[in-house]
């Protein structure tokens, strides 16, 4: 990171009404910048259990010009979320997010369009709802590994290590909550049961968990299991459930279809799915890019499943910072 980088930010929002109704007096936005005199903008929402400082930016890439601006989906311990805002709604909307980084980007960063916004995974579906919810903003749009709608596969799989926590005796024990002791047991069966979606059949077959430097299965697993510690469970639930809810038809107030209201997006936007991705397929994507008036596909070539589009494998980075890189020398 060079000198010009800044440290994480916060900004507090008065008043702040979710599309539940619920208005808080308080809401925290918290972001970070990426070379701040950058005469370009790009805006990089997090992802599910995305933190500000582990998201792939591409600063060191296609983005190294840019003013690159990290922002922290709501629910996800950096912004508002259960663990740190009293009252925080249990249902959580990707509208909430949007309208929330609006407020952020236009009031109190003072800009009025952004060059470009990148998003992977929650990140990519948020982004999605950028374009509908102020298109005049947008000039672009990079969606990796994401989808326009929650598929029901992708919902229930998600299911699963939703029931694995909230079926946990430690969460359940109330005693344990009211110390404010986190439920470590149903943080790492939450971890262990969603572990074999996160990359493909064939990433397993051929052992590619060494390449992160676990020598068996169960210490790869293990390793994810425990990466859940540091969260709060409430916060991967009601993102969690933001997710399995997405739905950018209803940025048209349900007036329209999913398929209208992808023809009615006028912003430039590449699809970026990966080819061995179990969450959000790469049959979605082309689906979805032939819906759109401005719409680019780029399948990534690889076996690392939905890790890919979020940086876990170096050369499927590269070959995406260069599909960017060539997507935005058009525009």
């Amino acid at each position: 990171m060079g000198t010009s980088d800044t440290e994480i930010q916060y900004v507090e929002l008065n008043d702040f009404t979710f599309q539940t109704g619920a208005t808080l007096p308080v809401v925290r936005v918290a972001y970070r910048e990426f070379n701040p005199k950058g005469e370009k903008t790009a805006l990089v929402p997090t992802c599910f259990r995305g933190r500000i400082n582990e998201t792939l930016n591409f600063t060191d890439g296609v983005l190294k010009d840019y003013r690159v601006i990290v922002v922290a989906l709501l629910g996800n311990g950096e912004s508002a979320s259960p663990s740190n805002t009293v009252d925080f709604p249990e249902i959580l909307d990707y509208r909430d997010c949007v309208h929330a980084q609006y407020k952020l980007i236009t009031e109190n960063l003072h800009i009025s369009s952004v060059d470009v916004i990148v998003g992977f995974s929650m990140g990519g579906q948020c982004a999605y709802h950028w374009t509908a919810m102020y298109p005049q903003m947008i000039r672009n749009a990079v969606i990796i590994c994401s989808s326009a709608r929650t598929s029901l596969h992708n919902y229930q799989f998600l299911e699963g290590p939703k029931a694995a926590l909230l079926s946990s005796v430690d969460y359940n024990d109330n005693s344990l909550r009211a110390q404010k002791i986190a439920p470590i047991k149903g943080l790492h069966a939450f971890g262990r049961a969603y572990s074999a979606w996160l990359t493909s059949a064939e990433w397993f077959e051929e052992k590619l968990f060494r390449k992160w430097g676990f020598e068996t299965l169960n210490a790869w697993a293990d390793a994810g299991a425990k990466g859940y510690d540091d969260w709060h469970p409430d916060d991967l639930l009601v993102m969690l459930g933001m997710w399995q809810r997405s739905d950018l038809s209803v940025t048209r107030n349900g007036d329209m279809s999913l398929e209208d209201t992808l023809r009615g997006l006028t912003t430039r936007i590449l699809l970026m799915p990966c080819q061995t991705d179990q969450y959000f397929t790469w049959k979605a994507s082309e689906r979805e890019s032939q819906l759109l008036e401005n719409g680019e596909l780029a399948i990534i070539p690889s076996i690392w499943g939905h890790v890919g589009g979020g940086g876990g494998n170096p050369e499927d980075t590269q070959w995406m910072d260069d599909r960017i890189t060539t997507f935005l020398s058009n525009s």
